[in-house]
């Protein structure tokens, strides 16, 4: 049940800032910071409202994923990319184990290679319904050509 609520909350934090950022006008830095602030103090306030292990992860994946949320929109941020960069920086901070200890700038890494991998997951989908459209698109012109020369 953890984990669900990890993922839950990698979801929520890249969307909202995202929300914030584009649609309150309020900056990518400022959407996030405001939003990490309200999550980390209200752990911080009421540390025991849920178990060590999720009063603990939260605010650092809330954090994390409001680095996604910064993406700007010309770079095509769409709610359900940033949803699966959530879930994938989600999935990811869970199983990171001793990987990123001592290194600085984890999250952000982290959420690079989420958000990074899930464009490219969307860039090759849509280029290949792209593909599809022009192929069928020729054919039917060179089944037109041909019925009409026959």
């Amino acid at each position: 049940m953890n984990y669900v609520i990890i993922v839950l909350v990698g979801i929520l934090g890249s969307v909202l800032t995202y929300y914030v950022n584009e649609h309150l006008k309020q900056g990518a830095v400022r959407a996030s910071a405001l939003l990490a602030l309200i999550v980390g103090l209200f752990f911080y306030i009421f540390p025991d409202v849920l178990n060590e292990y999720l009063s603990k992860s939260i605010p650092i994946v809330f954090i994390g994923t409001s680095f996604i949320g910064m993406v700007a929109s010309h770079s095509k941020g769409s709610y359900l990319r940033l949803a699966l960069a959530g879930i994938l920086f989600s999935v990811i901070y869970i199983n990171k184990g001793n990987f990123f200890n001592g290194y600085g700038g984890a999250l952000g890494t982290i959420a690079f290679i989420a958000l990074l991998t899930t464009m490219a997951i969307s860039n090759a989908f849509s280029k290949r319904k792209k593909a599809k459209k022009k192929i069928k698109s020729i054919k039917e012109k060179v089944f037109k050509k041909n019925k009409n020369s026959q």
